[in-house]
């Protein structure tokens, strides 16, 4: 088995050795998934769940823990769950390493997709790959791509297509995070994280970072861009609020937007300030999902946030990690999330929207 180095830290060091104990199908084997019959009966944990208030135990058990099924990656990020009649499996990128790759609890980790969101042929610095990944109501992969600097849709009977790469003629930044609408709208948000450097990227065309909506009619909307850094994305229930997230450490926030007849926003309210945390907890606001009661699962400092639909902070899955997104999966009550170099996932007493 080939096994990929992992970053020994003084904080680090010994999840590595467990899992090499535990159960070596975990760790990244580039190629080749593991047969059916070799999948692990448990997994290794890292964190603890905090219970800040006593409603989170609707959400989430006492005694559930936080199961690391995957490691070895470089920074992993938006993961999808991808629903098949016997079983799915999950898809996230791997963004330095310019790969999607795909995770099952019978056939554990294979790469699904290299390259993914760089097509070029120079360097084009750490943050080349794929971020945000969703299916369309038809079940095609929506990719955010860093690197190509647009919004693609992959088709399950072959062929890639481009949704959207330029606003007004201008290049986007790096589209980061999407999210569908019912009636098949796409939004989605553009901060320059992608750009070798960032912000100060030459090639940067836009003067500023926005959240779009491209229409099922192909028009590109500009809908706000009141926030410096966004990030995550993600509709309530009834589709009327749309909460947007900003990695800023000095505006660490979540933003609730109304959402209007048109599909346009409305101005935007403070949902949860998480400042405070900012370089006291590893990571920043990024991705997030909402259950089917309203509740928003959202990654930041130290973890995923569970909020209620009003912005009291219930709880936290504290991973000790920087967390970068999470989806439901399996029957819609598990939670999968990724945190830097691992690949994780709770049990929970909810679903997810769409289940």
């Amino acid at each position: 088995m080939k096994t990929l180095c992992l970053k020994v830290t003084k904080n680090r060091l010994i999840l590595p050795l467990l899992f090499i104990f535990l159960s070596s199908s975990l760790f990244l084997n580039i190629g080749k998934a593991q047969p059916p019959d070799d999948a692990p009966n448990s997994y290794p944990t890292l964190g603890k769940i905090k219970f800040l208030d006593p409603a989170l135990e609707k959400l989430v058990d006492k005694n559930a823990k936080i199961e690391v099924v995957a490691s070895g990656f470089k920074w992993s990020e938006g993961p999808v769950w991808v629903p098949q009649k016997k079983t799915g499996y999950v898809l996230f990128s791997d963004i330095p390493r310019n790969r999607i790759m795909k995770w099952s609890a019978a056939s554990g980790i294979e790469i699904f997709m290299e390259p993914a969101g760089y097509t070029g042929v120079v360097d084009y610095g750490a943050e080349p790959g794929t971020n945000g990944l969703m299916l369309s109501s038809d079940g095609n992969l929506t990719m955010c791509e860093h690197g190509d600097r647009r919004v693609s849709i992959l088709f399950k009977d072959g062929g890639k297509k481009t949704l959207v790469d330029s606003y007004q003629g201008k290049r986007l930044n790096s589209p980061n995070d999407l999210i569908y609408k019912q009636n098949g709208d796409l939004y989605f948000t553009d901060p320059p994280y992608g750009l070798p450097k960032r912000f100060d990227d030459p090639r940067k065309e836009l003067d500023f970072c926005g959240v779009y909506r491209l229409s099922t009619a192909g028009e590109v909307t500009l809908l706000t861009k009141s926030i410096e850094r966004p990030n995550g994305i993600a509709f309530s229930p009834d589709e009327k609020t749309l909460y947007v997230a900003q990695s800023h450490p000095e505006q660490a926030n979540w933003t609730a937007f109304p959402v209007l007849e048109d599909g346009t926003l409305g101005e935007g309210t403070l949902f949860y300030d998480a400042t405070d945390r900012a370089g006291k907890e590893p990571g920043l606001p990024d991705g997030m999902c909402v259950d089917q009661s309203g509740n928003v699962w959202a990654t930041g400092p130290g973890g995923v946030h569970i909020f209620t639909p009003q912005g009291t902070l219930l709880g936290k899955i504290s991973t000790g990690e920087r967390t970068a997104n999470c989806t439901f999966g399996d029957d819609g009550s598990t939670l999968y999330l990724t945190a830097d170099m691992y690949l994780c996932r709770v049990k929970t007493k909810t679903k997810g929207i769409g289940f």
